[in-house]
């Protein structure tokens, strides 16, 4: 492996003209066919194998021209000064409005609150339901602004009008200038860790190419894999972090090998055949994790993840060819100014720096540096024992949006539990008296513990499925709710029994939410398996060690429940949520701990690699075990903090979002790699290998036979490339040679 690469380091180092145009013309390629490319459609949130997901196909099956998941408004009206919605100017201007919206060109039904009786017992509050004929995305402008014109109208005359729903929600920002932030303090982390423009400047350069060429392959392929923009965040997120990071280790073993006295071009060899052999196997692992998403089950979820695989794949490319290509170029200056201007500065920092001295700290009281480091990040994960998963809704939602309004108004006038009605989709085809056996299973439903009341059944034209919802006591989030959805489907077969041949399904916005909790915390499991399986065996194959992988899938765990119970303590339960501006507590969202385990598993990976691999080598080479870490932490420490600085700061700037969504993932992608990166690598890891010693690098002769030998640590090349010839006192090793 090493000495390939090494020969692919050298190659495009000499032909770096043509290596920077062939990426340049991918570049161009790609994005010339996404623009040619047709628009791929919507095939929206899908969750097959759910109920929820089943009773969504019934109803778009068996109600045409009406999307089962379409657009909605819930419109809900708060009379005056104690006034009532009933008085005749506030019912008239209620009407009005309801009519008027009726009359929306993709408008499939406007109910009508006093016909349907959907108005609070006090008569103060009074709500009716807009629903649209195509999902939110596809509304038109025109569509959107007749309801708002109607809403204005009715608020003229003196009512109180919020609006619920997704048909006229506001889509807040995924980052905004806080995502820019980041970008900005990772430019300025690369800066001081280089010290040099053209060094902080190449690991940007590279990865933007990156993810350009990677965004343009998924809008490219969009129609033909049912790819969307959705679909390209993860892999635009990941691409950018991973491709600063990569190219982040071949420059920086770059620069190491120069200060050695190579010449730029072998300096080149070397740092890909190094660092580049770590850097594929760290790629490997974040590949392994994001494809492993697709055992989930999630359509969405699994093009999300292999999309992002194949950005960090590029990203590996761009790293092994782009870079050395790249460095060619500038070849000095991409040098630190003290070496370039020829002082020793360079050359010292790297014989006794600060990785170097914590190293030796860690070495010297390994027990109580683990000790501490455990209970910390065990004290952080307890919270996670309270996880309560679902998806936020408007209740997450500010003060100052309509949507949060329409809701506790809604709340207010006629309980909790009226935000979130159950769907229920009555099959009755195979009934003998179809209205008879939806009356029956209605009144069984609404004779359940926990439901408020039950709506009017509404029929398809030929008669034969009917729906109707049913109104929990409790609040789309409450426990309660979801131990009521559960009571409705086990009591199922007896209401089906006196239904005369009907069959009922439970769905709904808050169903589909209990359902999707319920299938990714089943596949959570599996996943991590798989996953932490994998890698193990992998990462067995590049230390040749059997407690290095084990020790590092163990950290890794101990990291993501820490960053998971972090979650809970802040948008759960509340601790400093006003910090973040957090404006509402509740479960944490469905994909949320997929989320940590899949992408902070593969950057987790990461860092071992980077890290441990520098042990390795140092102790192939003939360190002791407490040496070689020591050596590990001089040569690749301030690089691993760089990166982990650079991963936070990109992350850290979703956190500014408007989205409670979104500012989560920013939030526990943020803290799981501090938790990762600066307790469990720099701290956990050292500690532990100081007390295994060489019992840590020990693999069975027999295993060590069967093993393929992927010389990550560049044993091979070290026999191979000659050490360079020692320099004059007085003279820097980086003035002895010439650019080829």
């Amino acid at each position: 492996m090493a000495t390939l690469l090494y020969h692919l380091g050298r190659t495009a180092f000499r032909w770096r003209w043509f290596v920077t145009l062939l990426w340049v013309a991918v570049l161009g390629a790609v994005g010339f066919a996404a623009t040619k490319a047709p628009t791929a459609p919507d095939d929206g949130f899908t969750m097959p194998g759910i109920e929820s997901q089943k009773a969504f196909d019934l109803l778009e099956q068996r109600f045409p021209g009406t999307a089962a998941d379409g657009a909605s408004a819930r419109i809900v009206f708060v009379a005056p000064n104690g006034e009532k919605v009933t008085a005749t100017d506030n019912k008239a201007a209620i009407e009005k409005l309801v009519t008027e919206a009726a009359d929306g060109s993709q408008v499939a039904s406007a109910v009508d609150p006093f016909a349907a009786k959907a108005v609070s017992k006090d008569a103060t509050t009074a709500y009716s339901t807009v629903t649209f004929k195509v999902k939110a995305d596809d509304l038109t402008g025109a569509a959107k602004t007749h309801l708002e014109r109607a809403i204005d109208t009715a608020r003229d005359a003196g009512l109180t009008v919020e609006v619920g729903g997704d048909a006229l929600a506001t889509q807040p920002a995924a980052g905004g200038s806080a995502e820019a932030i980041g970008i900005a303090i990772a430019a300025i982390v690369l800066l001081i860790t280089f010290g040099s423009l053209a060094a902080a400047g190449l690991p940007l350069l590279t990865a933007i190419l990156g993810v350009g060429i990677s965004m343009s392959a998924i809008l490219a392929l969009g129609s033909a894999f049912g790819l969307s923009e959705t679909t390209g965040t993860l892999a635009t997120m990941l691409g950018l972090a991973c491709g600063i990071d990569y190219a982040l280790f071949v420059v920086s073993r770059y620069r190491e090998e120069r200060a050695k006295g190579h010449a730029p071009r072998e300096a080149a060899g070397l740092a890909a055949g190094t660092a580049g052999s770590a850097v594929v196997f760290a790629g490997l692992t974040v590949v392994i994790a994001l494809a492993g998403l697709s055992v989930v089950g999630i359509p969405m979820l699994t093009k999300m993840g292999l999309a992002a695989a194949g950005a960090v794949l590029l990203s590996v490319l761009i790293s092994l060819t782009l870079v050395p290509a790249l460095l060619g170029f500038w070849p000095k200056k991409v040098l630190s100014r003290g070496v370039r201007k020829g002082t020793r500065r360079g050359k010292r920092s790297t014989e006794n720096n600060g990785g170097s001295r914590w190293a030796r700290i860690v070495v010297r009281r390994p027990i109580p540096v683990l000790l501490l480091g455990v209970v910390g990040l065990g004290a952080m994960a307890l919270p996670a024992l309270n996880l309560q998963l679902g998806m936020p809704g408007d209740e997450a939602k500010s003060t100052s949006t309509t949507e949060r309004r329409a809701y506790d108004d809604l709340a207010e006038g006629f309980g909790p539990g009226f935000n979130g009605p159950l769907t229920i989709v009555v099959d009755a085809k195979k009934a003998g008296d179809a209205k008879t056996a939806v009356a029956t299973i209605s009144k069984e439903i609404a004779a359940t513990d926990g439901v408020v009341s039950v709506s009017p059944a509404r029929f398809n034209t030929a008669g034969d499925t009917a729906v109707f919802s049913a109104t929990p006591a409790t609040s789309p989030t409450d426990e309660k709710t979801k131990q009521l959805v559960q009571t409705i489907r086990d009591e199922r077969s007896g209401i089906e029994s006196q239904a005369s041949g009907a069959s009922f399904e439970v769905t709904g916005t808050t169903a589909l939410n209990i359902d999707v909790a319920q299938k990714v915390q089943d596949a959570l499991i599996p996943y991590l398996a798989l996953v932490v399986g994998l890698a193990i065996v992998l990462l067995l194959l590049v230390f040749r060690s059997l407690l290095v992988p084990l020790k590092a899938a163990l950290g890794f765990l101990l990291s993501v429940l820490a960053a998971l119970g972090a979650v809970v303590a802040v948008f759960q339960e509340g601790h400093l949520a006003s910090w973040l501006g957090v404006d509402q507590t509740g479960p944490i969202m469905s994909l949320m701990p997929i989320f940590l385990v899949g992408i902070v598993f593969g950057l987790a990976m990461d860092y071992e690699v980077f890290l441990v691999s520098r042990m390795r080598e140092a102790y192939v080479h003939g360190d002791g075990p407490g040496q070689a870490i020591v050596s590990g932490f001089r040569h690749s420490a301030r690089v691993v903090v760089a990166a982990a600085l650079i991963m936070m700061a990109v992350f850290s700037g979703f956190i500014g979002a408007g989205a409670s969504m979104i500012k989560m993932i920013g939030f526990g992608l943020a803290i799981a790699v501090l938790f990762d990166a600066f307790v469990v690598r720099m701290a956990i890891v050292p500690a532990v290998l100081s007390l295994l010693g060489n019992k840590a690098w020990y693999l069975p002769s027999w295993l060590d036979r069967i093993l393929p030998r992927m010389d990550v640590e560049g044993e091979a090349l070290s026999r191979k490339v000659p050490a360079p010839a020692a320099e004059p006192a007085d003279t820097p090793a980086v003035h002895l040679t010439a650019v080829p």
